[in-house]
């Protein structure tokens, strides 16, 4: 079986996303939100897909600015609903304004994002799902996967024999910081 690590290096959409992205710890708000609504849409599509799409998405949810999108209203879902250069699934759409708010409510009550992420690490991926489902909507299991896996919270997004894997080490991942619950 084939993995991303043996497809994505030197492709132009994949490669970038894989050697500088994927498996990689990041702190940064938006950069969290953009990478959970780009899982969302991911869902029934390629990963190719939201890829070619993602500077799209970024021009249509305001640069992934999470105040901005929780501002959004039914002008702006109608606005998304008619942009073809993004995916137009209403769900989706009020799913990322929804998600926004929630990451609002997060700051309150954890101090931000990446803190609430923090405070419930380890988990195993079953745990991490029933926490999502919890908290954002449109968090099944796959997408709460490669979330946490994107951002280095859960193993497995690059094979040990990866050069990209011992990079991501040297930024301390968080499955790396401490085992995770299987």
């Amino acid at each position: 079986m084939s993995s991303y690590c043996d497809f994505a290096p030197g492709h132009p959409f994949h490669g970038p996303y894989h050697e500088n992205e994927y498996g990689f710890p990041n702190d940064d708000e938006s950069a969290l939100f953009e990478r959970l609504v780009l899982e969302i849409n991911q869902a029934g599509l390629s990963w190719l897909t939201i890829l070619k799409k993602r500077a799209a998405f970024r021009a249509a949810f305001a640069d992934f600015e999470v105040d901005r999108v929780a501002a959004f209203g039914p002008d702006d879902t109608d606005r998304l609903l008619a942009d073809s250069r993004i995916i137009r699934n209403r769900l989706k759409i009020e799913a990322t304004t929804e998600n926004a708010r929630r990451i609002q409510a997060l700051r309150q009550s954890h101090g931000s994002f990446v803190d609430w992420l923090e405070m419930h690490h380890p988990r195993s991926q079953e745990e991490w799902t029933r926490l999502f489902r919890q908290t954002f909507r449109f968090t099944g299991g796959q997408i709460v996967n490669e979330f946490l896996m994107s951002l280095g919270y859960l193993p497995g997004a690059h094979e040990p024999d990866c050069p990209i894997f011992a990079r991501i080490l040297k930024h301390s991942p968080p499955w790396a910081r401490a085992p995770t619950r299987v």
